[in-house]
């Protein structure tokens, strides 16, 4: 997952550069998928425990099918920049906890929206090999212009020149998402997907189902 990672952010930053070459741009999701998944994190204990879930959906319906919460002791700090660090392992054991693999990940977090092009999405899309998509409720980095009130407004996020993302207005009166591939995703395909996802409220259906789970609200 970390391969010889020393454990200092230093190496993390490294880590992430080379990694972050082994990601793929190109759309690779089925062209009838069957499951879909949500993944997020919360914390319990003051910060003292990971608390991973994740939601399996039916890709035609979005009914949820499955789902499960993992709890693991947090082994590192937050540190900007460096999320999976920190949440990807307990991410990975609720992945194999589902009854299947999904054709296609949501993770509440960043895709290549990121300074070194591997926000957690893009992380566990390449340890897993699954094609996944990064939802954030916030830009870590990167800059784009005004973006209209209306629900399906969307602005390109461009970081060092570089188009990493988008910026979508999924509900009227809501603060936008910033929507990134992670692996095996296209830009567009990205956005087609969540846009093809959402039913009505700020999140696609995978994270909002898990972002319940993870924030103890369902």
């Amino acid at each position: 997952m970390f391969g010889d990672w020393d454990g200092s952010i230093a190496d993390a930053r490294r880590l992430q550069e080379r990694l972050a070459t082994e990601v793929s741009l190109r759309d690779d999701v089925p062209d009838t998928p069957r499951w879909l998944a949500g993944f997020d994190v919360g914390f319990e204990d003051e910060g003292a425990t990971t608390r991973a879930a994740a939601v399996l959906l039916a890709a035609d319906t979005l009914q949820p099918i499955a789902s499960d919460v993992v709890r693991m002791p947090t082994s590192m700090p937050y540190v900007p920049g460096l999320l999976s660090f920190r949440e990807l392992p307990a991410l990975v054991v609720a992945l194999g906890r589902l009854p299947h693999a999904p054709d296609l990940a949501f993770i509440d977090g960043q895709g290549i929206a990121h300074p070194r092009r591997l926000g957690i999405a893009a992380h566990f899309g390449v340890v897993t090999g699954l094609p996944s998509i990064g939802v954030a409720k916030n830009v870590l980095c990167g800059k784009h212009e005004t973006l209209g009130a209306l629900a399906g407004e969307r602005m390109s996020l461009i970081h060092r020149g570089d188009h990493i993302g988008w910026v979508l207005r999924s509900k009227p009166r809501c603060n936008p998402l910033i929507v990134s591939p992670g692996h095996r995703v296209s830009m567009q395909g990205a956005l087609d997907w969540v846009l093809r996802t959402l039913r009505g409220y700020r999140l696609p259906e995978p994270t909002r189902l898990a972002d319940r789970l993870a924030s103890r609200r369902g």
